[in-house]
């Protein structure tokens, strides 16, 4: 499992970070977390509002920051 973080590195993208890496390990699973920062690499995935999470290639949402609950449901 390959998690991409798309932010600059604000508040919000950190919280979405942190989330992730304790949904990951409240649920005993292990993946390749990476945060993108740099802009054009931002761009790339179409995303209008950061921070943003793409799962396997696939953005699964940006804006907001879901719950440690939410990210459960969707990374499994």
């Amino acid at each position: 499992m390959n998690i991409k973080i798309l932010g600059t590195g604000c508040p919000s993208c950190k919280r979405l970070e942190s989330n992730v890496l304790l949904a990951l390990q409240a649920m005993n699973k292990e993946a390749e977390v990476e945060k993108v920062t740099d802009i054009k690499a931002i761009m790339s995935y179409q995303v209008m509002a950061t921070p943003a999470l793409v799962l396997d290639g696939k953005v699964l949402f940006a804006g907001r920051v879901p719950s440690v609950e939410l990210l459960k449901e969707m990374l499994k």
